[in-house]
């Protein structure tokens, strides 16, 4: 495999980044790193304290983006082998195997919890037993986590198209696609259910809202328009979960933009120019965002503006921001949690899992923090 062959590689499977070093280090033709040199971590002076308040060992997730489920207290995690655990305040309330390998995580309520597969099976359990409830068929892998609305569960497959299955039955409701560029990325981030919506990003730089009802296309917005000469340079996908807050909707796309729209219309806000396949979050005044050079930015949700960026976590593949109790959370390659102050982006605390990386959206619980690792083990981490 030439050089050229595993960058291309990395590029098109960008949710797996964290993979790309092993394949630096069997490539005989790369005589030096790809890229720039990964940030060392520097001591700093903590305003907070992190701690673990539970850990478990679950099977490791493979290739895969398995992201875990939180309702209310309850967390559900599934590996790659098809094993889904429910824990309560980290007591394990049950396990059972799916019975096949499991590529999309877990999506819940507190009814029903669901995941995919490879094959495109779309399999749903009881959230009080996890006994098996139905199965239906997507029209592709799964990669993405399931998303469930009242009564209606929506799943994105890895041909870059949404499907809504009966949450009761999983008689299939509507299925949508829209046009692809002949180079997209593998997408392993959920769509968003709103009100009576369906939000999700596509490649090209596109977020799209769709009818809950029948997935018909109510508005789609332009989150960043592609450019360059060549296909690989012309990548403009939105690689992760949209974020909303009241009347508005943000979404940031990897070699594009970020950009905000009322979620009513569809209507632009603000955009500018900045590159995230992690993602970001939103609070009630700031817009954050992890950049694709390991920095992590804080704009006005009203502009766009600069209001601080954190830029010493450098290289450090980092997730998409979490904001929780005043404190901005991302986890790193290496499996370090960095918690930051939403003012002003200084580090408040740090905490190291298990040393592996985290690919996994952090998710937020009534506890604090809950990191999925690639090492596989689930973590519940307050800090404050």
């Amino acid at each position: 495999m030439k050089a050229s062959s595993v960058r291309l590689a990395c590029v098109l499977a960008l949710p797996f980044l964290a993979a790309c070093s092993t394949l630096d280090s069997i490539n005989p033709f790369a005589s030096k790193p790809l890229g720039p040199k990964v940030a060392e971590l520097k001591p700093f002076v903590a305003s907070a304290e992190a701690r673990v308040l539970w850990r478990e060992g679950i099977g490791k997730p493979g290739d895969y983006v398995l992201s875990p489920a939180v309702v209310d207290d309850s967390v559900y995690v599934v590996d790659r082998d098809g094993v889904l655990t429910r824990f309560d305040g980290g007591r394990k309330v049950w396990r059972v195997k799916v019975g096949q390998t499991v590529s999309g995580g877990v999506g819940a309520d507190s009814r029903t919890v669901v995941v995919g597969t490879p094959k495109g099976e779309v399999l749903a359990f009881s959230a009080a037993d996890g006994s098996p409830l139905w199965s239906a068929r997507a029209t592709s892998e799964v990669l993405a986590p399931p998303v469930i609305g009242d009564d209606v569960v929506v799943v994105r497959s890895g041909d870059n198209r949404l499907a809504a299955f009966e949450l009761v039955d999983g008689k299939r409701r509507w299925t949508f696609q829209r046009p692809s560029p002949a180079l997209a990325i593998r997408v392993a981030a959920a769509p968003l259910i709103a009100d009576r919506y369906v939000f999700a990003g596509f490649p090209g730089g596109k977020l799209v809202a769709v009818s809950l009802a029948n997935g018909a296309p109510v508005w789609e917005g332009t989150v960043a328009v592609p450019k360059g000469v060549t296909e690989l340079d012309r990548v403009a996908d939105i690689t992760s979960t949209p974020a909303i807050d009241g009347q508005e909707i943000c979404a940031a796309a990897y070699q594009g933009r970020v950009a905000c729209f009322d979620l009513g219309n569809g209507s632009l806000i603000w955009a500018r120019e900045m590159s995230s396949s992690a993602g970001l979050a939103i609070d009630s005044r700031y817009v954050y965002v992890s950049d694709d050079k390991g920095a992590v930015h804080a704009l006005d949700r009203n502009s766009g503006a600069s209001i601080w960026k954190q830029d010493r976590l450098a290289q450090r593949r980092l997730t998409a921001p979490l904001v929780r109790r005043g404190l901005v959370a991302v986890a790193d390659l290496q499996g370090v949690v960095h918690f930051l102050k939403r003012d002003d982006g200084a580090f408040a605390a740090r905490l190291t899992t298990d040393g592996n990386p985290v690919v996994a959206p952090l998710k937020a619980s009534a506890e604090g923090v809950v990191v999925q690792t690639q090492g596989g083990a689930i973590y519940a981490i307050e800090a404050q």
